[in-house]
């Protein structure tokens, strides 16, 4: 089995998803996450490294800790080569968000034809927010997707990612409420649209919480130690939200949700002697 998750910068995939891709791999299954910008125009988010000279040199160094993070996680990695857009409505001209789709498309289906994934995934259309990268990922990854469906190397099922939800952020801060803790998630919540998600598929992997943690960790310069992330107890967060969530966007093979296995229904044709 091949999971390629399709991620906008460095630390996404530490962010979003990573405990899943912790746990497959932790299974034998062959995990690829794709890169598609190198975080160059991203800002250094720990103060304690908001220096002059990690500012200058931030590209390498950002590399440097997605290659941390890859090997914390037990994944493959690929860059796709593209510039950062910057979190801006006007982006750069030599930017991921500029460039023409088609020619990012090819680039991921070279990617794609190169580790013929069972299973991608990647943002639903609103990036998971408004970022023009997250933007741009979620229209290469569909449109991949879709570019390679007759082919050889097809893929059998599209995900969107669908953490750090507001029913997610939600159901920590009650926990926490009832705990007499702090969550901090007030003001998140505040900001966070009514919207609901339409959930397919929960993968539990609470046992990677850890692994989830360590990587991010790892994008030192977007994390800081004491990041609103990691104030949440996580023995709290495995009774109450054990899971990494899905919606399943493209199904190659028959679905039937509510799954709770990225790769249900194609383990089942595997198995197939037919």
């Amino acid at each position: 089995m091949r999971l390629m998750a399709v991620h906008a910068h460095p630390d996404d995939e530490s962010s979003k998803g990573a405990a899943t891709l912790a746990r497959y791999a932790a299974e034998g299954v062959d995990v690829l996450v794709v890169t598609c910008t190198g975080g160059e125009r991203g800002d250094v988010l720990n103060p304690r490294l908001n220096t002059p000279e990690v500012r200058a040199d931030l590209p390498a160094i950002r590399r440097r800790e997605m290659a941390r993070a890859r090997e914390i996680l037990g994944v493959r990695h690929r860059f796709l080569g593209f510039r950062d857009s910057g979190l801006t409505d006007a982006p750069p001209a030599d930017s991921f968000a500029r460039q023409p789709l088609h020619d990012a498309v090819e680039r991921l289906v070279d990617a794609i034809r190169d580790f013929r994934p069972d299973v991608l995934v990647t943002y639903d259309e609103t990036g998971g927010y408004p970022h023009p990268d997250h933007v741009r990922t979620h229209e290469v990854a569909v449109a991949a997707f879709d570019a390679v469906a007759a082919t050889p190397w097809r893929i059998a099922k599209l995900y969107y990612l669908a953490t750090l939800s507001r029913p997610w952020f939600q159901a920590l801060h009650d926990a926490m409420t009832a705990r007499g803790i702090d969550s901090g998630m007030g003001e998140v919540l505040a900001e966070l649209p009514e919207t609901e998600v339409a959930v397919t598929t929960r993968v539990h992997c609470a046992d990677y919480f850890d692994v989830r943690d360590r990587a991010l960790r790892a994008h030192e310069t977007q994390v800081a130690p004491d990041h609103p992330f990691f104030r949440h107890p996580r023995d709290l967060e495995r009774a109450v939200w054990p899971t990494e969530d899905y919606v399943l966007a493209r199904s190659l093979v028959p679905a039937e949700p509510p799954e709770d296995d990225l790769f249900a229904g194609i383990r089942v044709a595997s198995a197939d002697p037919a």
